[in-house]
């Protein structure tokens, strides 16, 4: 008689268990003693990078051989006529041990908690990608792990999408620049208070372009668009229009990086990007400009991560240039300090410009509104800015002034 119904699964893989349950991890750093087989990663911890990563890779690999050897027992042992349709004791028997050598496919501590990025570990068996947060925040945002890389062509956050009220202590009425093509005649008479709408999303057109294949290390190439609106909602007597909407695609080339630096701090990615920024208005208030730029980012655990920026002007005609000194208003780079305060938390510094008497500097705060339902991580959050410099929007590039917004981010940094 031939294995039928629910039973079958556990009849076959109870008759395969054996032959496979003692199979050994695979292999350890030379000299290594076979230890469980849910445990047996922690033996690649303390080894250089290079490694530490081939030896989790063995150890996932060996782990994906067990479960394969017993679906491929299990199939042979089906096709086998047998008397013995359902043994019940036998299977519900082997349930348990079935279930414990399954688990030894996640990383899993002594203490049974789950095993933290910062420690190295590259997830296995786990199919969040860039959501898993069991990798560092730069390693998702940029997906620079093959355990934190997700499909190609999927929208990814990029920054802060936001909606906000904001106040500024000036407005710009009357925008101005060296172009007179490019200079307002007749003041507008725009509100201290407007709202601030920022959409910034992106894409990864590619993966794995000139890092090895194999390897765990991802390098990648996306497409970004950024686009921030101040709108007057609160103007009814000039009938609440939108005073300026920048627009900014990128494309950007991401490589990673694993150079230690001291004090606990990692090189973890270079790149290079292109980026086109304009308010699509016509004169006297249309303005763009176009940059090169070259970038790094640096990590210490997954407190604290840094991310410098700097470019270069792309040069164009003059006259048609409608804002000829942005460069030493908005300056040459940025640099962006964040620091995780705790799971809810989060705290940005930016400083944009050339250590001159122009340039900018913002200060951000998010902090999660709660969890989802279930087991769901929130990405809404409560979202606060302060914002003191130069080109607060590229309308107002060559105007100074202080703002402070105060609303929603709908996804993470």
């Amino acid at each position: 008689m031939h294995p039928s119904g629910p039973h079958t699964l556990w009849f076959c893989l109870a008759l395969a268990l054996p032959a496979v349950a003692t199979a050994q991890s695979p292999a350890m750093p030379a000299g290594a003693e076979r230890i469980d087989a849910a445990t047996a990663w922690q033996a690649c911890l303390g080894q250089p990078d290079a490694q530490r990563l081939a030896c989790f890779d063995g150890w996932a690999h060996g782990q994906r051989q067990l479960i394969e050897a017993i679906a491929q027992k299990a199939q042979s042992v089906e096709a086998t006529p047998t008397r013995n349709a359902a043994p019940s004791a036998q299977a519900a028997a082997v349930r348990g041990e079935l279930a414990q050598a399954l688990a030894t496919t996640q990383p899993e501590r002594a203490d049974g908690a789950l095993v933290s990025g910062s420690a190295g570990i590259v997830g296995v068996g786990l199919e969040q990608g860039c959501r898993d947060r069991q990798f560092s925040d730069l390693s998702r945002f940029w997906e620079l792990e093959s355990g934190s890389s997700c499909p190609t062509f999927g929208l990814r956050a990029f920054h802060p999408t936001t909606a906000s009220i904001a106040a500024g202590d000036h407005i710009n009425r009357l925008p101005t620049s060296p172009n007179p093509a490019n200079s307002a005649i007749t003041p507008i008479d725009y509100g201290k208070r407007e709202m601030r709408l920022a959409l910034s999303v992106r894409t990864k057109l590619a993966g794995g372009l000139l890092t090895p294949a194999g390897g765990t290390l991802r390098d990648s190439l996306w497409a970004a668009y950024t686009q921030q609106s101040y709108w007057q909602v609160f103007n009814g007597s000039l009938s609440r229009p939108f005073r300026n909407t920048d627009h900014m695609p990128e494309l950007i080339y991401v490589y990673p990086t694993t150079l230690k630096l001291p004090g606990g701090w990692l090189w973890r990615y270079s790149g290079i990007g292109l980026a086109h920024q304009s308010n699509g208005q016509s004169d006297p208030l249309s303005r763009s400009w176009n940059r090169a730029y070259l970038m790094a980012g640096f990590e210490r655990g997954n407190a604290l991560n840094l991310q410098l920026r700097l470019w270069k002007r792309l040069p164009e005609d003059s006259a048609k240039d409608n804002n000829p000194d942005i460069v030493r208003h908005i300056g040459r780079g940025d640099l962006s300090l964040a620091w995780n305060v705790d799971a809810k938390n989060t705290l940005r510094a930016t400083y944009t410009g050339s250590f001159n008497r122009y340039g900018s500097g913002r200060l951000e705060w998010t902090r999660s509104l709660g969890d989802g339902w279930g087991n769901s991580f929130s990405s809404l959050r409560l979202y606060t800015a302060l914002f003191h410099g130069y080109g607060d929007s590229l309308l107002d590039y060559n105007f100074k002034r202080t703002v402070f917004s105060i609303g929603l981010s709908l996804v993470d940094f």
